[in-house]
């Protein structure tokens, strides 16, 4: 398949089940609600490392907040529930209930199964808290030197699917970050219930599942799609001419939400000069059991574009 000159190769992603969560933050204005969100979703790129995958899905206005005030959305993945509550409650704990004139409001309203988040931080209010019922809202107020936090009681949480990807390979480094960016303003647009957990997005260090030379390490750089050393891998994946590859790591609330990213991603980093090819990485099976087609992804996004 071709898009816009450049080949997109007919592959998939492979993509994994993580237990999600989703919130709001609000604030005073738009400057603090992002400070919270951005603070909060901190060192959490990979699982591989990082204590958990989050990262902030997009901006909400007053007309669209329990409390009229700026919101941001965040997502916070991680392998179990216990382990995924954990890290939810000490992230609102220390990065939110900590910051200027924040509140934080279930974002997973329809899902059924909960998270007693606020109960728990309650506490902090070493019995000066109180809990409060607004339109259908459990809300807990913990007093705090500049006033009151307000958390929701409970907040949702479901299993969602990780790791969705798209790799970008380029002439050179500055059209490859130009497609990337590209890629990533595009989804971030467009797509709803995602997150890219990477620094800006992007991933410049893409992994393999274990390792050639160390046995004990569980992810190493993919060297098939290094090309500093495409002369020394019998079995690269670089084409030559090709001197730059990005990758894009898509999580999501739903299997069709990490598609369409996907497919957003690939058809805006097709338009940019110096890009050569779009492909997926995987595992044949070893990372996890969803397939993201790259051909399926194209399909949804046009839906979604047109």
């Amino acid at each position: 398949m071709f898009l816009n000159g450049v080949e997109v190769e007919e592959t998939f992603a492979e993509a994994f089940p993580m237990y999600a969560t989703r919130f709001l933050i609000t604030a005073k204005n738009r400057k603090w609600a992002l400070t919270a969100a951005r603070v909060s979703t901190g060192f959490a790129t990979s699982i591989i490392m990082a204590p958990a995958e989050a990262g902030v899905e997009k901006l909400v206005a007053p007309s669209s907040t329990p409390d009229e005030r700026p919101g941001v959305l965040v997502h916070i993945y991680h392998r179990s529930v216990p382990e995924l509550k954990f890290q939810t409650l000490v992230r609102i704990g220390q990065c939110v209930l900590t910051s200027p004139t924040s509140a934080v409001f279930d974002g997973l309203r329809k899902v059924k199964r909960k998270m007693k988040i606020g109960e728990s931080l309650a506490k902090f209010g070493d019995g000066f808290e109180y809990l409060e019922e607004r339109d259908g809202m459990k809300l807990w107020h913990i007093p705090v030197m500049e006033g009151e936090f307000i958390i929701e009681d409970a907040i949702g949480v479901l299993k969602a699917v990780a790791g969705g990807n798209i790799i970008i390979l380029a002439r050179d480094g500055d059209s490859g970050l130009e497609a990337a960016e590209t890629a990533v303003y595009s989804i971030r647009k467009y797509c709803k219930n995602v997150i890219l957990p990477f620094p800006g997005g992007i991933v410049r260090s893409g992994s393999k599942v274990g390792s050639l030379k160390y046995p004990k390490l569980t992810a190493t750089t993919n060297h098939l799609l290094c090309p500093t050393i495409r002369d020394k891998v019998k079995d690269t994946l670089v084409p030559e001419g090709v001197r730059c590859i990005y990758e894009i790591v898509i999580n999501g609330l739903t299997f069709d939400d990490v598609l369409k990213a996907m497919g957003v991603g690939i058809i805006a980093a097709s338009k940019v000069k110096g890009v050569v090819k779009i492909t997926a990485t995987n595992f044949g099976g070893k990372l996890g059991p969803y397939k993201l087609y790259t051909s399926e992804a194209v399909e949804k996004a046009k839906d979604l574009l047109t």
